[in-house]
């Protein structure tokens, strides 16, 4: 029975693009969108995750597909709600038993009134207590870097929702910026530049599709051309697009040029002797906007200083809120905790 106890502990990366669940002992159980499709008349659960998100912008009216994080904070608190509890219970089968500890990590800049909704809705979805972990500091230990010793590691993570920006030293953050820009404001960007140039309305999947398949931050040998299918806004008839990576460059600027300019922010406040670090080791980029073509170059370009790229960036923060579940005497002090008040456990 006591290992059966060890293997409930749980840390969640509760993502604006996907959320993930790491089980102790097990590793990484679920990796699915956060999308929630649910019956608008009824509120049942229609879909959750991969299934969902093949739903967005092709259902009848009365499925509504929503997205409930949104900017790395919770915007529909049900549906979090009941994607966790879903995620729990799809990992654990014995759900009367599963009273699990759970690790979430939250964007450093969230609010109070925020972090006690994850909390909340963490407590709801049947946690037994709810610890959070701010995510740069999640994605530094995930991604290997000693957080522990008095050196400055500078971590990077560009999610779907926030980009994080942290210098990390003595299990701590020196200091730190997280900006509303990041995967989903370069999708927004793609459409807007696309409805501007050639008067084509995207859908969100096309967007994305468009970003990663011809999107880049620096210019390289790998710049290709595709043909982009959308709705014509003057014929309202379906109409295809010519699009090379230099046009979704020129789309991705304005969204680029407000994530580096969060490192170079970061970069200013961090103490001279941190900087002599960073300077030596480089900056760690994580998150699923590491994987944008050329934008280790382009902070590299902007800097002057060497950056690396996370070995699994999309996992970084996961597998950190799990080495915190794995180790939790030893990482205890990398957790925002708060009592929870006794008053609300009846």
């Amino acid at each position: 029975m006591a290992n059966n106890f060890v293997g409930r502990d749980m840390a969640v990366d509760l993502g604006t693009a996907n959320t993930l669940v790491y089980v102790r002992g097990k590793g990484v159980l679920v990796d699915e969108p956060s999308v929630v499709a649910v019956h608008a008349k009824t509120g049942e659960l229609v879909a959750v995750g991969q299934e969902a998100k093949q739903m967005l912008g092709r259902t009848p009216e009365d499925i509504d597909v929503i997205r409930p994080l949104q900017d790395g904070v919770i915007a529909d608190f049900e549906a979090t709600e009941l994607m966790l509890r879903h995620f729990i219970a799809l990992v654990h089968r014995r759900r009367y038993l599963a009273k699990p500890r759970l690790v979430v990590c939250v964007p450093s800049g969230i609010t109070a009134v925020e972090q006690r909704a994850v909390k909340e809705a963490g407590y709801q979805a049947g946690a037994r207590r709810v610890y959070i972990v701010e995510e740069p500091m999640a994605a530094a230990i995930g991604a290997g870097l000693p957080v522990h010793r008095a050196t400055g590691n500078m971590v990077v993570d560009v999610g779907g929702g926030t980009t994080e920006v942290a210098v990390i030293s003595l299990g701590g953050i020196v200091t730190s910026l997280s900006v509303r820009t990041a995967g989903d404001e370069l999708d927004r960007a793609i459409a807007t530049w696309m409805k501007k140039e050639h008067a084509l309305l995207l859908g969100e999947a096309t967007a994305e599709e468009v970003k990663v398949t011809l999107g880049s931050a620096f210019p390289g040998p790998a710049d290709t051309t595709a043909e982009i299918r959308g709705r014509d806004l003057v014929s309202g008839l379906p109409k295809s697009v010519e699009l090379t990576s230099a046009d979704v460059r020129a789309a991705l600027e304005e969204p680029l040029h407000t994530i580096v300019d969060a490192v170079r922010v970061t970069l200013d406040q961090t103490p001279p002797e941190l900087a002599g670090d960073i300077m030596d080791r480089g900056i760690v980029l994580t998150g699923g906007g590491a994987l944008l073509r050329g934008l280790d170059e382009r902070l590299r370009h902007e800097t002057g200083m060497p950056v690396h790229v996370a070995e699994d960036p999309l996992r970084s923060v996961a597998l950190g809120a799990g080495r915190c579940v794995e180790e939790f005497e030893a990482l205890q002090q990398v957790l925002v905790t708060e009592r929870r008040r006794l008053a609300r456990t009846a």
